[in-house]
């Protein structure tokens, strides 16, 4: 069984026992999480939402809390003495999905 979820303003499919990434949601490591934007379930039957389908959730736990990669963003202009450097590094939520009921 499957599902596609919403969070974040992205869409993810997702799986029982899985572990993901998702943009920073509030929580501890260890609390549970629970999606209530269903997109789509699979499985023996599909069901299709419009936009959700009713009725179904995605439970999860978090599993930690942490930041990604630092990216670099440098800007230049030739011959103008121009240079900026800056630097980003995007948080995020690791899940466990341990359960899908639709």
């Amino acid at each position: 069984m499957y599902a596609v979820i919403k969070t974040g303003g992205k869409q993810y499919r997702v799986t029982e026992g899985q572990s993901l990434r998702v943009e920073k949601l509030p929580g501890e490591p260890g609390q549970k999480v629970e999606f209530k934007e269903v997109l789509l379930v699979g499985g023996d039957k599909l069901k299709i939402g419009q936009p959700t389908v009713t009725g179904a959730r995605v439970e999860a736990e978090i599993l930690g809390q942490d930041r990604g990669p630092k990216i670099v963003i440098f800007k230049f202009r030739r011959r103008k003495n121009y240079r900026r450097k800056q630097g980003h590094r995007q948080p995020y939520t690791q899940l466990k999905i341990t359960g899908i009921s639709g």
